[in-house]
């Protein structure tokens, strides 16, 4: 009796009509996909990190039923969307007390390179330290390259605060680094 329930379970999944995704939304997923991951790319410090996030960002607007179009600017919403859930994962990721792997054997990996990836595994968890607007903040202006004026329009806030913020946020970075760079501070 298990099996024949189980059968028709699965029939009846197998014969359910496909999600029915907005065309909006496949046109943004297009223009944006490369944007969104990596970003999350960027703050993650991995690319199966960075595959989580572009799915999270992609199936939260599809659950809001928010149209792409109805965005009113969709390429600074899918980025603070993709910093947003690449510091949930790096949140998450701390919380589970997990390590991720590395890309590659730590034993194939160049002297540099192995500082490189820890420094950004302790700047990843620095920033999961962060308020969630400092680092957006910190993201768009460091990571991402924007500048003050763009970040002032694009959380519509002063240019003034940014400035506040991101200077604030690399005193307390530099603090949480400070045992990592040692003397590089």
């Amino acid at each position: 009796m298990k099996g024949k329930h189980r059968r028709r379970t699965l029939l009846s999944v197998l014969e359910e009509p496909a999600i029915a995704i907005p065309d909006e939304l496949e046109q943004a997923f297009r223009d944006h996909h490369g944007l969104v991951f990596r970003t999350a790319c960027r703050i993650t410090g991995n690319a199966g990190d960075a595959e989580d996030v572009l799915q999270t960002v992609f199936l939260r607007l599809l659950r809001r039923d928010r149209s792409a179009s109805r965005l009113e600017n969709p390429e600074s919403y899918l980025r603070r969307a993709a910093i947003n859930a690449s510091l949930d994962v790096i949140r998450s990721r701390q919380a589970d007390q997990t390590v991720p792997l590395p890309e590659e054997p730590s034993g194939s990996m160049p002297a540099s390179q192995a500082d490189v990836s820890g420094l950004r595994q302790v700047l990843a968890r620095a920033m999961s330290q962060l308020k969630p607007r400092s680092a957006e903040i910190f993201a768009l202006r460091f990571l991402e390259g924007l500048n003050n004026r763009e970040i002032a329009q694009t959380l519509g806030i002063s240019q003034v605060l940014v400035a506040v913020i991101v200077h604030r946020t690399r005193q307390q970075l530099r603090k949480e680094l400070r045992p990592y760079l040692g003397d590089r501070s």
